[in-house]
């Protein structure tokens, strides 16, 4: 794929909503539920459309697949839209949250990009072409064991229904990990893995929004990404387990024996 103009409309985006968010994370702000634990905002909604704006002028064929209007139009390219991966910290003004862009052509995703407006940290990838960190191009760690490693994991929404589904889990990795972290934004669980500032991250439930453009990264960057039961998957199979590749095996043998 050849097409600049793609790349240069997903980093306008970015830049657009990455405005809003710094403007907004410290100002009150207007918060509505989805579900009992699941938050939107008005920041949410109102950097979504100004994203679909600035590609739609770009390329009004283009489809999209957009977290608050879900999807719209019918055509081989379409953008994968997550406004802001980590609404719940948004909310609460804690400056951990992200923008999470894909571009998918009949079906593939070939660019990705994860873009952090507090940290001023854009991830990105193309197919084929690797993974870059403000333009320094980055790779996984090399961390073999999961006694030397930091693992980076999230709860899903329906958490409540039955907790212990998920602390099983949870436990069994933090009696063997060397330490496990929550974020609050797949989308920067995922960059974080292909830049190796964490060696694996699993949840049980996301979207295609919160993962797209964050598995291409992590892909680009060397890593692994599979569904709980270790196969490669398409963006609809909610669950995902991502490593540097070592240490894939037996973050999915954890998570087989403790479901």
């Amino acid at each position: 794929m050849n097409n600049p103009k793609l790349k240069r409309t997903l980093f306008q985006a970015f830049d657009g909503a990455g405005k809003l968010i710094r403007k907004a994370i410290s100002r009150k702000k207007r918060i509505t539920k989805k579900g009992v634990v699941d938050l939107v905002t008005e920041t949410d909604h109102a950097a979504e459309r100004l994203i679909i704006k600035i590609i739609q002028r770009a390329f009004p064929d283009h489809a999209f697949l957009a977290e608050e209007s879900l999807g719209s139009g019918n055509s081989p390219h379409r953008w994968i839209i997550d406004p802001i991966d980590g609404t719940t910290n948004f909310a609460h003004s804690l400056p951990v949250c992200s923008v999470s862009i894909a571009y998918e052509e009949n079906g593939a995703v070939k660019l990705g990009g994860v873009y952090d407006p507090m940290r001023d940290e854009l991830f990105f990838a193309e197919l084929g072409k690797g993974a870059f960190l403000n333009g320094k191009k980055i790779a996984v760690s090399k961390t073999k064991t999961l006694g030397d490693a930091l693992l980076a994991t999230g709860f899903p929404y329906d958490r409540r229904k039955d907790p212990d589904k998920y602390l099983r889990i949870f436990r069994e990795f933090l009696m063997q990990a060397q330490e496990i972290r929550r974020l609050g934004s797949a989308a920067i669980d995922l960059c974080y893995v292909a830049c190796g500032r964490f060696d694996g991250y699993w949840e049980a439930v996301l979207n295609p929004w919160d993962k797209a453009a964050g598995i291409l990264i992590l892909e680009e960057a060397g890593g692994k990404v599979t569904d709980y039961s270790g196969r490669k998957a398409p963006l609809t199979e909610p669950s995902i387990v991502a490593s540097n590749g070592l240490l894939q095996k037996n973050i999915l043998r954890i998570i087989e024996t403790n479901r």
